[in-house]
């Protein structure tokens, strides 16, 4: 008599058990479909930030860094002087290097001949029309490289540029989703989830050539075109349907 009962009480309770599964991948099955979208931009930048350089080289070390200082320091009151507060430069650079001698294959064959001193200065600029100007001022003050130039957009219009990139990708996913559901037969209910990432890349020029503006002291002045730049949005909306 034991033995049937105990039969009986697995049974129904294997069956509540399949029961509960069956529920459960009912519940959570639902009808979707997943689209991504893309939208672009394209707008004018706003900001721009230029890296000066002033190197020199002497074979005496304090000497070499005495003279880099007094130059850089020109540098910046002619910056200064042409209406860029001293908050938009910043020094992102200072190296000393040793120069020794070298034979004629290249390798290292005595001590050091001199010491040339780097120093680094990136200066943001908000009106990108005056970068060619900053650039004659900084070079005609003892800057001799311009590293790069770097065209951005300011944080508003950035802002701005990524709303409007992302409502194209939005709508694009939706004319995605509407073609999909008509071919299905089925019709859109709702927004299950929404992914989006957007971003840009600024427009650079890199190792900018001041070597003919350093020798001429821009007897003419530089010309430097922007350019637009372009902003870009991904989303990946997952729809439900019925």
């Amino acid at each position: 008599m034991q033995t049937p009962r105990l039969a009986v009480i697995a049974l129904v309770l294997f069956t509540l058990a399949m029961i509960g599964c069956v529920t459960a991948a009912d519940t959570g099955a639902s009808h979707v479909i997943s689209v991504s979208g893309s939208g672009t931009v394209t707008g004018t930048p706003d900001r721009v930030q230029i890296s000066f350089a002033v190197q020199n080289q002497n074979a005496d070390v304090k000497i070499a860094q005495a003279n880099n200082a007094l130059t850089m320091n020109n540098v910046m009151d002619a910056l200064a002087a042409a209406g860029i507060p001293r908050a938009q430069m910043k020094t992102t650079g200072y190296t000393i290097t040793q120069i020794n001698q070298q034979d004629n294959n290249g390798i290292l064959s005595g001590p050091a001949t001199s010491y040339q001193v780097t120093n680094t200065l990136q200066v943001t600029l908000n009106d990108t029309s005056t970068a060619g100007q900053i650039i004659d001022t900084a070079v005609n003050a003892g800057a001799n490289q311009v590293n790069s130039i770097q065209f951005m957009l300011s944080d508003e219009q950035a802002q701005a540029l990524r709303s409007q990139a992302l409502a194209k990708a939005v709508a694009n996913a939706r004319s995605d989703a509407n073609a999909v559901a008509a071919a299905l037969n089925v019709s859109i209910t709702g927004t299950q989830s929404a992914d989006i990432s957007q971003g840009y890349t600024p427009v650079v020029y890199s190792n900018y050539d001041s070597t003919a503006l350093a020798a001429g002291k821009a007897a003419v002045p530089t010309p430097v075109q922007a350019g637009d730049i372009t902003v870009t949005a991904q989303v990946t909306v997952v729809y439900t349907i019925g």
